[in-house]
């Protein structure tokens, strides 16, 4: 029973990282066919639209209030909305999937660090440590990149530095609702429901004033939103709260630092991206970064 419940696990481990570590790979295939803010918007109708009837067909689609509701949309607009314009930004300005991946792999550790400073957690001198530690890293490859790229100015190599902004102020406003507003916590589903829907409602002004909402219709394009939508953003989030279930949160966060090298090899595969010797070296100076952390966190 043991073995059964450990290769379960083991499944539901891969799954979550091969699909959720695709989406990078899925979005710079879909955005040969539209727009940053198209791309988003087209996604994120799509999922609405999905979540609504799915909720609706269980009977848990309903309206928590103007205040929980408002707070779930603003988590939503960083967690998604400017999460994934920095990353599809990155992507199309030519920076190569794996580093966007390795600098968006610190979010985790980011939310960690900070979190004391929003809920009043302690948060050991350690754990400041191997954040450091996992931002030399990252600034290894980063920069070596710029400086190696002709075509991509090096202050935009900052831009996917974004995403961990945007996520660690959504993770942290969510934080915060669970310790000091409970009543304002609304149920996984639900939240994610009003999440994509306030993205969409959002998308759509700059995709519709900046893009025209062009989009070049094909069978593959088609294809690359289904996955995105049901695949990425449905799929891998199902799979993370089973394993938060059968796992302790750390060990889950920890997931995600598996990321970059996933990430690294799919668009090798896809693309064609190569790794360069500071690319290796910044991903295991992160490691060393995460290692620390995360043993620091697992003796709590």
């Amino acid at each position: 029973m043991v073995s059964m419940h450990r290769q379960s696990s083991s499944f539901l481990i891969i799954s979550f990282v091969l699909l959720w570590n695709s989406g990078f790979i899925g979005v710079k295939f879909g955005l040969d066919y539209a727009g940053v803010y198209t791309l988003l918007a087209w996604r994120y109708w799509l999922l609405s639209g999905l979540l609504a009837l799915c909720l609706g067909l269980r009977g848990q689609l309903r309206w928590p209030g103007l205040h929980a509701t408002a707070l779930t949309a603003l988590v939503g607009l960083f967690a998604h909305g400017v999460w994934l314009s920095c990353v599809m930004i990155s992507l199309e300005l030519g920076i190569p999937a794996g580093i966007v991946a390795l600098v968006v792999a610190l979010q985790p550790m980011t939310v960690g660090a900070l979190a004391g400073r929003v809920t009043g957690e302690p948060v050991s001198a350690r754990s400041w440590i191997g954040l450091v530690i996992g931002f030399s890293g990252v600034f290894i490859a980063v920069m070596s990149r710029a400086r190696m790229d002709e075509t991509v100015s090096s202050l935009l190599y900052l831009v996917p530095f974004g995403a961990v902004i945007a996520f660690t102020v959504a993770s942290l406003l969510q934080r915060r609702i669970e310790v000091y507003s409970p009543a304002n916590h609304i149920h996984v589903s639900l939240a994610l429901f009003y999440q994509a829907l306030a993205t969409a409602v959002i998308a759509i002004l700059p995709a519709w004033w900046l893009e025209g909402m062009q989009t070049k219709w094909t069978l593959l394009f088609i294809a690359i939103q289904a996955w995105l939508v049901v695949a990425v953003s449905l799929g891998a989030y199902a799979l993370m709260w089973q394993l938060i279930e059968r796992m302790d949160a750390t060990r889950v966060a920890s997931l995600f630092y598996v990321g970059p090298p996933v990430t690294m090899t799919m668009a090798w595969l896809a693309f064609g991206e190569t790794l360069t010797a500071s690319d290796l070296i910044g991903l295991t100076v992160a490691t060393l970064g995460v290692a620390v952390v995360y043993k620091v966190q697992s003796t709590r």
